[in-house]
């Protein structure tokens, strides 16, 4: 079975399922919760040192799945890496999926009335992980030279292709 449409977990939660551990004698921990498709949060040379700073935000509050997190990292690291080598660039990405997301799966088939019966708000297993984020909270880091500022620019853009709101890429002050 694929994935669901990205817009049924786009909108943030009352309060966020976050309880995971390892420990299973406890019922207050959630059990069998997949990890999140992101692993790589920063690629690039991380030591160096940069003139430009480019932030993708959103414009408003919404929970991003950890599948277009890490779709939109590839995106940006491979325009990146195509026009810039390993060391003239530091990406970035600041949020991290600790909330688990649900799906309650229903009948599908004729005369299933009586499977409905007091499932109005089900509760479902966990399918996967999203990050739940604020609005013109930053979503995407690149760190550049003056000079490349231009190819930081495009690859944030790409990146904001794959996250489910509209976004805005700029430059960010330095302190």
């Amino acid at each position: 079975m694929g994935l669901r449409p990205g817009r049924i977990y786009r909108d943030v939660p009352g309060q966020p399922y976050t309880r995971m551990s390892q420990k299973s004698d406890n019922d207050n921990y959630i059990s069998g919760a997949p990890a999140p498709k992101i692993t790589i949060f920063e690629t690039g040379d991380k030591t160096g040192e940069y003139d430009s700073h480019i932030v993708l935000k959103v414009d408003e509050e919404c929970c991003i799945r950890s599948n277009a997190l890490e779709s939109a990292r590839v995106a940006a690291n491979s325009y990146l890496s195509r026009n810039l080598t390993m060391e003239d660039y530091h990406l970035k990405v600041k949020p991290y999926p600790h909330h688990v997301l649900r799906h309650h799966p229903l009948a599908g088939v004729a005369q299933a009335d009586r499977y409905y019966e007091g499932m109005r708000k089900p509760f479902g297993r966990p399918i996967g992980r999203g990050a739940i984020v604020d609005e013109d909270q930053e979503i995407l880091l690149v760190r550049v030279d003056s000079s490349d500022t231009d190819v930081a620019r495009k690859a944030a853009d790409r990146a904001g292709m794959k996250i489910p709101v509209n976004f805005r890429v700029h430059r960010k002050d330095q302190d």
